[in-house]
Order: structure tokens, then C-alpha cells, then sequence
């Protein structure tokens, strides 16, 4: 039984058009694949934002961001939870009922601002001047804090303090809570960010 010579010249070419084919069609699939995540332009305008907290751990905050504007997501402990009860008398708006169509949500609109009480969502903006208030998670007696904190928010800028559900306390220069955004969840570790209602 006798080989065929193999045509190198004519393999060579059919492997070139085979790889010019593959690249090409990767070219072509990618522009089309990335139509259907949101632009930079929506984003700013306020496409909704996908997180996935399945690793967010007790304690711990991250932040996205959402309209140009940096969205707090913080797993509060049981013990941050059950101190938010004892601080209505020292907060200006402890039932989030200031400005409720801008600041929060109705099914925001309890004790820990929240849907789930472990999780807080929140814009990370002082409503006093704009500025962004720093973590003070840790209990007890700060720099520019009282001697009985119980964990939260310090603005820096002018001293506003907040409590672990984003309440204001009186006689702050804050008028208002922290906004709570739209939000709510996919699923038990997929949270989306500037939208509540399923179409």
C-alpha cells in the first residue's frame, strides 16, 4: 500500500484560514457579548449594580459604586444589631420618617434600615455637606466620639456621627439619616443596587 505525499503548502494554508476564521469570529462575538452589560454612560445615569456579598463576612463592609455615588454594604454583628434599639432618644430621626421618598425606602423604614437586619445599604454620603463619614465600628470611648459609642459613623468633616443603621444623632450639623438606595436581593448572596421592583 503506497502513502499519499502530504501538500505542506496546502496544510499550512487550510491551518492559516482555520486560526484567520477562529480569531475573527472571537472579534466578532466579543462586541456583540459586551452589548449586554450596561455602558459607563448608563451607570452613571443609574443602571442598577449587581454584588455579590457571598463572602462579605461579620463586620465587614464593601463598597460599589452606584450613580457616581459610593454604596456602603455592611454585615452588622448581633451585637451592633441589638445595641440600635437603645439609641432612638439620642437620634434626630430614629424611625426614618424625614424625607422618606428620598431617604428611604418603605420596606427600609425599621429599626435597622434594612431588608434583611444584618445587612445595612447605604450611601456612604454625609448629608450635611457631602462629605464621606469614616468607619467607627468599634464600640467605646474615640477621639470625637462620646464615651458610650456603640459603633458606627463619624464625619469628619464637621463631626456628624451616625449610628450603625445610618441615623443621625441630634444636635449634629447632619440634618438628615443616610440615604438607604433602592435596592434588593436576587437571591440569598446576590444584591442589586438601584432597583426594588421586578419587572
Amino acid at each position: 500500500m503506497s502513502e499519499t505525499p502530504i501538500d505542506s503548502s496546502k496544510r499550512t494554508w487550510l491551518i492559516a484560514s482555520g486560526c484567520a476564521g477562529a480569531v475573527g469570529g472571537v472579534a466578532t462575538a466579543v462586541p456583540f457579548v459586551s452589548t449586554f452589560q450596561p455602558s459607563e454612560k448608563a451607570k452613571a445615569a443609574g443602571a442598577a449594580v449587581e454584588v455579590d456579598i457571598s463572602g462579605l463576612k461579620t463586620g465587614e463592609k464593601v463598597t460599589v459604586e452606584w450613580r457616581g455615588k459610593p454604596v456602603w454594604i455592611i454585615k452588622r454583628s448581633p451585637e451592633q444589631l441589638a445595641a440600635l434599639p437603645g439609641l432612638d432618644s439620642q437620634l434626630a430621626d430614629p424611625k426614618s420618617e424625614r424625607k422618606p421618598s428620598e431617604l428611604t425606602p418603605e420596606y427600609a423604614r425599621n429599626e435597622n434600615r434594612s431588608i434583611k437586619p444584618e445587612i445595612l445599604v447605604a450611601v456612604g454620603i454625609c448629608t450635611h455637606l457631602g462629605c464621606s463619614p469614616s468607619d467607627k465600628f468599634v464600640p467605646g470611648a474615640q477621639p470625637s466620639l462620646p464615651d458610650d459609642w456603640k459603633g458606627g459613623f463619624l464625619c469628619p468633616c464637621h463631626g456628624s456621627t451616625f449610628d450603625m443603621a445610618g441615623r443621625v444623632f441630634k444636635n449634629k450639623p447632619a440634618p438628615d439619616n443616610l440615604e438607604v438606595p433602592p435596592h434588593m436581593y436576587l437571591s440569598e448572596t446576590r444584591l442589586l443596587i438601584g432597583e426594588d421592583k421586578k419587572a
